[in-house]
């Protein structure tokens, strides 16, 4: 059986393209480029919670990645560094080798170099920190939604938490297992967008983040919601559409006057961009209408920790 240290060098010691210092030292050494600030950020997945046990390694790979590429989009900042911390329950190469593959194939798509990072035993766990850049002053923050922005969606909504519920449905379960992440977008989003989120635990609710951190209200049309189809019945493309996690989109508002900058971003990109409502003056929270016009639940989303 290969030593943590021989697995280790087999399946992730591979050299960094822009790091000072990759993997092999006690940490990693990197230098942010000139003019450009540091964007960090941690997520964790483990079995029973985020995945099943059984589950494709190669897609598990992509999407310990995938995940934190989308907080990066999110934020505008160009992805360069990563750390992976890997508990398994025991050193199957096969697995190993598959879920690196998955990573890698992933990472030199947006130029990526992980860098360092942990493996243990135990319950089957992945936990990425990644590290990107952005300009100075240019990063895309959850506090800047001003009264009159539009309020826009990338892509589809509902499909992976459909394909939880559902994974006969392939295009469903490959939104759910290969998300893709907007990286791009959120580069070409510096200075035209006013605030953004990526959707990782249901529209309402990440959504419901800017509002909190902007302090303004939100309506937001049903109808004009982007939606993953089809959906086998109402309640279950209401409870996938606004409440379902792991799209991995991002939804993000934007002063009217860049309307046509954004639809013609979306025609380059060959991305569906959605303007879905607006935001507003008043108390922070979201007004949701119907078909109708009449008021709807506002759904939770996703939460660890709830009862």
């Amino acid at each position: 059986m290969s030593s943590e240290f021989e697995l280790i060098r087999r399946h992730f010691d591979r050299p960094a393209r822009s790091a000072l210092l990759g993997v092999g030292d006690d940490a990693a050494l990197l230098r942010p480029s000139a003019g450009m600030e540091l964007a960090v950020s941690t997520d964790l997945l483990a079995e029973g919670s985020h995945f099943r046990a059984g589950d494709d390694p190669r897609a598990l790979g992509h999407k310990a990645l995938a995940v934190n590429l989308s907080d990066m989009a999110a934020m505008g900042a160009a992805p360069r560094w990563a750390t992976l911390a890997l508990a398994l329950p025991c050193a199957d190469e096969a697995w190993i080798g598959a879920f690196a593959a998955g990573f890698f194939a992933l990472a030199e798509r947006h130029g990526v170099d992980l860098v360092g990072g942990d493996t243990t035993r135990g319950p089957l766990t992945f936990c990425v920190t990644i590290f990107g850049e952005v300009p100075q002053g240019l990063a895309l923050l959850r506090a800047g939604a001003a009264p009159g922005d539009d309020i826009w969606v990338s892509g589809e909504l509902g499909g992976a938490a459909l394909g939880l519920e559902r994974p006969d449905i392939a295009a469903a379960a490959a939104r759910l297992h290969l998300p893709e992440p907007r990286v791009e977008l959120g580069e070409r989003l510096r200075g035209l967008a006013s605030s953004a989120v990526d959707l990782s635990d249901g529209f309402a609710q990440d959504l419901g983040h800017i509002l909190a951190r902007s302090q303004a209200g939100a309506l937001v049309r049903y109808a004009e919601l982007p939606k993953f189809a089809p959906f086998p019945d109402r309640g279950t493309e209401l409870r996938c559409v606004l409440a379902g996690g792991d799209d991995y989109e991002l939804a993000f508002t934007a002063p009217q006057a860049h309307r046509g900058e954004l639809e013609a971003l979306g025609a380059e990109l060959s991305l569906r961009l959605t303007r879905v409502g607006s935001i507003q003056r008043g108390e922070p929270g979201l007004v949701l209408l119907d078909e109708s016009g009449a008021a709807m639940p506002v759904p939770r989303g996703f939460d660890h920790f709830a009862a």
